[in-house]
């Protein structure tokens, strides 16, 4: 018997007279000790086909068909009964846990929730097997960690800490949602290895939902391929990757970023370059706020980006990468020359600097968070004109210009954020920043929140627009397979320093540092022969 059994799973949201069909005719089943992957694009219905499986939809939602769990029916289950299934028997990680973890409670606290609800575990019992549960995620020093709260860990010690909470009930079925998407390659492949590990020692089954397809053969038995609410086909990992049938899974399969960039010109201009460059954050303490020590953030950091030419800065997170590029930007104080342009600008008061600011701009990860909801995308994408004195008739000629060149609709231009896809809006994000006709670019992360089709448009769009205008890109990221497509020379960071730089080719076929070698393992899965 399958541990769960999903049949014409239909799921649709009504909203007054307004109806949206989520999910179509689903089924697939789940075996005890088996991963299932649900693959596909943002709105595809694979996390609300997960959600569904207990009934965690909103009472917008009706659901139709089967879901049976060890036989028994959950849809229209009784909702106490739905309740002792949940965290219990089934449990969830979700793709954020500092939007899942309570900020003002503590580990502890919010570990012991879960025990005393489903166990009626209290006091030292509960502590006990806590520190149990974080030691066997892989929390060092767990005891030392009970009183700590979210924000004091890294993201992937408190992604360790929503699997040590969905597994404090010993659940059958393990539903993970996107889990990995926002860590570093390294800890993305940590995660990945404990998950594995543990469903093995507990033999527990695991539905892992992602747009990754490199997961998806590193960790699935099976596949199903989701689409427009609809599985368009599902079997074997090693036949889905070897022979896909349809269309829109032979897509994905062909969407990773590949190629290289252009060739920089040998005479080219050099845009920005630093000599031993520091940031140093002071450790303050006592009445008197007397400095005690330094959190070194960026240890000599020299660098050189020519017009036409991409840096890529990786690294873990903490690393020192956007710390590094928020100093060239002289938006944080450091030490060590900046030379812009052919102009030192350490040291240059806001209002020198103001004259050369449209000359330097930034594309950040996350393009619903710097998109301001109450400004239609018109406003948005013409704010740094109006901050530089551009008529209100040039700016709507410049506005229309470059969404077409970023390929959005002018005509949709006196839209809000909410109205586009994660995609649409990391283009007009691309607009804003590149509407002032900057000659240097920082693209922190822009491409780790979008789905694979999607990152390889950005990815085509960035490379079209630094040959057509001969920009400057600093490219921050945590994807080597992005940085590899887009880079022409790269540095890797560790703890502040850079450890390794050069050629990006030359790099990654032939890392030199141990560091950088886990880096390319963690991402590729395995070293190239020349790089082993």
């Amino acid at each position: 018997m399958s541990v769960l059994d999903v049949r014409n799973l239909n799921v649709t949201f009504r909203q007054g007279e307004a109806e949206t069909r989520a999910v179509r005719g689903v089924s697939f089943s789940i075996d005890r000790g088996e991963t299932v992957a649900l693959v596909g694009e943002s709105g595809s219905g694979k996390s609300v086909t997960a959600l569904s499986t207990v009934d965690l939809l909103p009472d917008s939602a009706e659901i139709t068909g089967s879901v049976k769990y060890n036989g028994e029916e959950m849809v229209g289950a009784p909702e106490d009964r739905l309740r002792d299934i949940r965290g219990d028997d089934i449990s969830f990680i979700f793709q954020e846990p500092m939007t899942s973890l309570n900020p003002l409670h503590t580990l502890e606290k919010q570990i012991a929730e879960s025990l005393a609800l489903h166990q009626g575990l209290s006091g030292e019992a509960a502590r006990a097997r806590i520190i149990e549960l974080l030691t066997k995620v892989g929390i060092r020093d767990p005891e030392t960690r009970l009183g700590a709260y979210p924000h004091q860990l890294s993201g992937g010690q408190r992604q360790r800490v929503m699997i040590a909470m969905a597994l404090a009930n010993g659940p059958d079925l393990l539903v993970a949602d996107e889990p990995t998407t926002a860590l570093d390659v390294t800890i993305q492949a940590q995660i990945l290895e404990l998950l594995a590990e543990l469903k093995r020692d507990m033999g527990m089954s695991l539905l892992f939902i992602t747009h990754d397809l490199g997961i998806v053969r590193r960790i699935a038995d099976r596949v199903c391929v989701m689409q427009g609410g609809e599985i368009v086909e599902q079997g074997r990992t090693e036949e889905i990757f070897a022979n896909p049938q349809h269309p829109y899974t032979q897509k994905l399969l062909a969407a990773e970023p590949t190629g290289t960039p252009d060739p920089v010109p040998e005479h080219a201009e050099k845009i920005v370059e630093t000599k031993d460059l520091r940031v140093w954050f002071p450790i303050q303490r006592g009445f008197l706020r007397r400095t005690v020590g330094h959190v070194k953030a960026v240890n000599a950091a020299t660098i050189s980006v020519r017009a036409g030419e991409t840096l890529g800065i990786v690294g873990e997170s903490g690393s020192g990468k956007t710390t590094l590029a928020l100093a060239i930007l002289r938006l944080i104080s450091s030490d060590g020359p900046v030379v812009f342009m052919g102009r030192n600008i350490q040291g240059q008061k806001s209002r020198d600097l103001r004259p050369i600011r449209h000359n330097m701009q930034v594309v950040f990860q996350d393009p619903y968070g710097s998109l301001s909801p109450r400004m239609t995308i018109a406003q948005i994408v013409a704010e740094g004109l109006t901050v530089h004195g551009v008529s209100k008739a040039e700016q709507d000629r410049r506005v229309a210009e470059i969404l077409t060149e970023v390929g959005l609709d002018p005509s949709m231009m006196d839209r809000y954020p909410h109205e586009f896809s994660g995609g649409q809006r990391q283009r007009i994000a691309i607009a804003r920043a590149m509407i002032l006709r900057p000659r240097l670019v920082v693209l922190d992360e822009p491409t780790s929140a979008l789905d694979m089709t999607v990152q390889t448009q950005i990815v085509d769009l960035l490379r079209r627009l630094q040959k057509d205008h001969d920009l400057a890109y600093l490219f921050i990221s945590h994807d080597l397979k992005v940085v590899r497509a887009l880079s022409h020379k790269v540095i890797v960071m560790k703890q502040g320093d850079v450890v390794e730089a050069g050629d990006a080719e030359a790099l990654f076929s032939n890392p030199q540092t141990a560091y950088t070698r886990d880096l390319m393992r963690a991402a590729f899965g395995d070293l190239p022969e020349s790089a082993a």
